[in-house]
């Protein structure tokens, strides 16, 4: 039986094609930004990659020689006659030029007009001029006619579709029923919830006149969710924005230098009062935050002891399941055990044998010489006839006499000591007689060791060292001088002596003389006589009590400089600090009041733009209500 392969191709459906952004007109983007990001989704696709077979390794599955390789295409799919630039750039210019000339009010901005591309209505675009009702219902008009009743006679566009109308009616019917409401409302189930569909509220157009500042305008920055519907915050927001106009045209003009002092007064006093109210708002907002921390700490501890409480039931409950499942199977293997048992006692088979008499009395263990009790017979209740009546048993002095007759061994007793069995069936020392072992050889050893005597080590018994004596130093020899060359020797050496002593003598008066203004230094403070001891001791007395003066006048002279020095640096000090603070406050007073004219100018340039905006949409729309009605 043949078969057949077939592939079957799934066509993936894209939402827009790679180029619609300059080819399709209905294709939509909201700037530049949006054409240059299609247009790079466009350049980076996929499709400019294409294959390369290479044919030295066509058939090749290996991984560093492949069969194919990738490659860029280098023709461009986009015409070169086909624009590159986004088709809503002149619209943009013309809507830019149109907002500029609006709130500048300057006529020097000229707006291009719009040119529109001829529309065939009687030809080929026909149909594009046609609208069907999505909601069909009985009525005496055809659905495919519509006519306007409410203007029949405003312009000939009336009547002629009046007179169109009456070509298409008959003549008995007329062209609405008198029964039958103009319009009606038609109710809809939807797959969506109310408050899925919900938007913001519409907000409609508005253009200002020139020279008029409405003060419903202040509040455009509020929205729907954002400080609308107005609550007591907005209100007093509001209230404050009124006060705030109304002391600013209460303000003194600039042109007049008398009002300067009074203007400054008071916008100090604004400023402070306004801080006074952005510090009570802080407060507010700190104090809401801290509730709101208070609240989400309570909520979290809340839940903690929540999930603590549920963990430990959960815990609790998988215990109990646990002990009720080790309970049930205990029972299991309880009820299992008895059964088991049952059944084993039930198989068992009693075995009746024959009585034999012979056999009873040939075997001493058999009831014949020992009845049982259970059988009925009870051995003692003859006792009184097998009772022994002797005088060895009865009195002491015959215990006496029977026990000297026994013999030695007999009182003696004597029980063999039972073995311990110190190895299991296989043979093995067991831990406990292993253990033991162990400690009896420890003790044994250490035992020996006490008892061994500690040998003192004995000299070597045959080996001796022979030491020996030190050479003595050959005796020295003086040769016997002469008396004459001796006596010449000590002259020599005493004059010798002489000239040396005088040599020191004169080299010490010397060196007095050079260092003589030092040695009278040194005698100015050192004395070594006792009166000039005593002359040294006044002068140093002296000089103590000059230098105590000294030094008590200069500890008074720098006790009132560092007073001095201390109260300026104060005084220097609080007059920096006080410029300090004031150059900062002058520079957040200027930063602030930089940011409040931007954002004012911010708030009017949005306000602008947004009248600018509305305007536009407002003229565009009544363009294209009026096209529809001439249509």
């Amino acid at each position: 039986m043949a078969t057949q392969t077939q592939v079957l191709k799934h066509n993936v459906v894209q939402p827009a094609r790679l180029h619609d952004y300059l080819y399709d007109p209905l294709c939509t983007l909201s700037g530049v930004r949006d054409h240059a990001r299609a247009t790079f989704v466009a350049k980076t696709g996929t499709d400019q990659v294409q294959t390369v077979p290479v044919y030295e390794h066509m058939f090749s599955d290996l991984r560093q020689y492949p069969r194919f390789s990738y490659r860029l295409q280098s023709r461009d799919p986009v015409p070169t006659h086909v624009s590159r630039q986004w088709l809503g750039q002149a619209e943009a210019h013309r809507e830019q030029i149109a907002l500029s000339r609006l709130f500048t009010g300057n006529d020097a901005f000229v707006v291009p007009p719009r040119t529109y591309d001829h529309v065939d209505v009687g030809g080929r675009e026909r149909a594009k001029f046609f609208r069907k009702p999505l909601i069909p219902f009985m009525e005496s008009v055809q659905p495919l006619l519509v006519l306007d009743t409410g203007r029949t006679g405003v312009g000939n566009f009336g009547d002629m579709t009046a007179k169109s109308a009456s070509g298409f009616l008959s003549p008995g019917k007329s062209m609405i029923s008198s029964g039958q409401p103009a319009t009606r409302t038609q109710a809809i189930q939807t797959d969506y919830m109310e408050r899925e569909a919900q938007t913001d509220p519409y907000t409609p157009e508005y253009v200002v006149k020139p020279g008029e500042q409405p003060e419903v305008l202040t509040l455009a920055t509020l929205m729907y969710k954002k400080g609308l519907p107005a609550g007591l915050a907005e209100v007093e927001m509001i209230e404050r924005a009124r006060a705030k106009r109304a002391w600013e045209a209460s303000l003194p003009p600039l042109d007049d230098p008398q009002q300067w002092e009074k203007r400054f007064k008071m916008m100090s006093d604004m400023e402070r009062h306004e801080w006074v109210l952005r510090e009570n708002e802080i407060e507010k907002l700190q104090n809401l935050r801290i509730e709101l921390l208070e609240k989400m700490l309570k909520e979290n501890e809340t839940r903690r002891h929540d999930a603590s409480i549920e963990r430990i039931n959960r815990q609790w409950g998988k215990k109990q399941s646990e002990r009720e499942e080790f309970v049930k199977a205990n029972r299991l293997h309880y009820l299992r055990a008895i059964r088991a048992l049952l059944r084993k006692r039930s198989q068992v088979e009693t075995k009746y044998v024959k009585n034999d008499i012979v056999r009873d009395y040939s075997k001493y263990e058999s009831a014949a010489y020992g009845p049982l009790t259970r059988n009925g017979y009870f051995p003692d209740k003859l006792t009184d006839k097998y009772l022994v009546k002797s005088r060895f048993l009865d009195t002491y002095t015959g215990l006496l006499e029977l026990e000297s007759t026994l013999p030695t061994n007999a009182l003696k007793i004597r029980l063999p000591e039972p073995k311990r069995i110190s190895t299991t069936k296989d043979g093995h020392l067991k831990r406990q007689f292993r253990r033991e072992r162990d400690l009896n050889n420890i003790t044994k050893d250490i035992t020996e060791q006490k008892g061994k005597k500690i040998e003192e080590p004995k000299p070597l018994r045959f080996l001796v060292k022979v030491e020996k004596p030190i050479p003595r130093p050959p005796t020295p020899g003086v040769d016997v001088p002469n008396v004459e060359d001796e006596e010449r020797e000590k002259s020599i050496i005493y004059l010798q002596k002489l000239l040396r002593g005088r040599a020191t003598q004169n080299m010490m008066y010397k060196n007095k003389e050079e260092r003589i203004e030092l040695i009278e230094e040194m005698r100015s403070t050192h004395a070594l006589q006792e009166q000039d001891m005593n002359m040294k001791k006044l002068d140093k007395q002296d000089v103590h009590a000059a230098q105590y003066v000294q030094r008590k006048d200069i500890t008074r002279d720098d006790y009132i400089d560092s007073i001095l020095q201390t109260m300026e640096g104060e005084a220097l000090g609080d007059m920096f600090d006080y410029l300090s603070k004031e150059l900062i406050r002058l520079q957040e007073e200027r930063r602030i009041a930089a940011f409040a004219m931007l954002a004012d100018r911010q708030r009017r340039l949005r306000e602008a733009e947004e009248s600018g905006l509305r305007q536009v949409e407002e003229r565009r729309r009544r363009e294209q209500d009026e096209l529809f009605k001439q249509v």
